[in-house]
């Protein structure tokens, strides 16, 4: 049976795990430093999954030497951005998070996939990349899977459809620079331009970069958890069973696009190689240019931390 370790048993972690468990994907190990956090809620967990007719699945710990011999790590923990607090400050407390988490892996989960998802993610997952040393196939950024999911469902609710009939692409990185493709987004095959006016397809860009901060506004204390967890766990899916599923995630770009070195959302192929290749579309002037920023402001961002991961 397939080992998935999940570092950080706070909203997103606990719920990736719970999802995992539900699809029967393999061993779950929660991990957390806080003392009884991961544990506890293996145990709910486990008790709700007896309730569902599921064998437990899932095992706590504040060890993170217990991810050994895992086959996918998902990473999770991170402190959020709290009021007040700079977007530099926060990628220094995570980026040395990240760091200690990385070396943890190349020595004791040598052949893993690692997906990341603490924020700001196409960051963090560049640090983890060089971190470890594993090739550009084994590092994958969730972000391009939800910010697709909110899109598709601020859609939904704007044309009073079914969100089964939308199928939504979402490109660049997690954050002001996405890229929401509406030219390859479509409803029953029906390119959206089609469908909405160009007024309303500009709100529902903006709505959709925006989503987080949306949920956040609503929620005061806390962020999104359900839906960022389950992108993950399809991610997890996709490469466990090898189901060659294209989706959007956050790639280091090596020429796509006549861009290099950074991590960016793309379309890829996920299967059990993790990567297996990248997909370039034929993006209409308006996103490519859209796209280029969104690479411009992350090489820049790399630019700051470059010193720290080289060393």
């Amino acid at each position: 049976m397939k080992k998935i370790a999940i570092i950080g048993a706070g909203n997103v972690g606990g719920q990736a795990a719970f999802f995992c468990a539900q699809k029967k994907l393999g061993r779950v190990l929660l991990i957390d430093i806080k003392e009884g956090l991961a544990k506890g809620k293996a145990l709910d967990q486990n008790q709700a999954l007896y309730l569902m007719g599921i064998n437990p699945l899932i095992t706590g710990s504040e060890d993170i030497s217990s991810l050994e011999g895992s086959d996918v790590i998902l990473i999770t923990c991170g402190v959020a951005r709290k009021p007040g607090m700079t977007r530099e400050q926060l990628l220094k407390i995570n980026l040395s998070i990240v760091r200690d988490i990385s070396h943890v892996v190349k020595r004791l989960s040598p052949q893993s996939i690692v997906l990341m998802m603490t924020n700001p993610v196409d960051i963090l997952s560049y640090a983890c990349m060089k971190f470890t040393g594993f090739p550009r196939e084994r590092v994958i950024g969730q972000a391009g899977v939800l910010d697709s999911a909110r899109f598709a469902t601020y859609i939904s609710q704007r044309l009073d459809l079914s969100s089964a009939d939308i199928d939504a692409v979402v490109l660049g990185g997690h954050g002001d620079t996405m890229v929401p493709v509406p030219e390859f987004t479509t409803v029953s095959g029906i390119p959206l331009p089609q469908m909405v006016s160009s007024e309303d397809l500009d709100g529902l860009v903006k709505r959709t970069r925006n989503g987080g901060a949306e949920i956040i506004s609503y929620l005061k204390d806390s962020s999104a958890y359900y839906a960022p967890s389950l992108s993950a766990v399809l991610m997890i899916e996709a490469v466990l069973k090898n189901e060659k599923r294209l989706f959007p995630c956050s790639v280091y770009v090596d020429g796509e696009y006549g861009m290099k070195g950074v991590f960016i959302g793309l379309p890829v192929v996920l299967s059990e190689k993790g990567v297996e290749r990248v997909i370039c579309i034929d993006l209409p002037e308006e996103r490519r240019d859209d796209l280029k920023r969104s690479f411009d402001f992350y090489r820049g961002e790399i630019e700051k931390i470059q010193s720290e991961v080289e060393a």
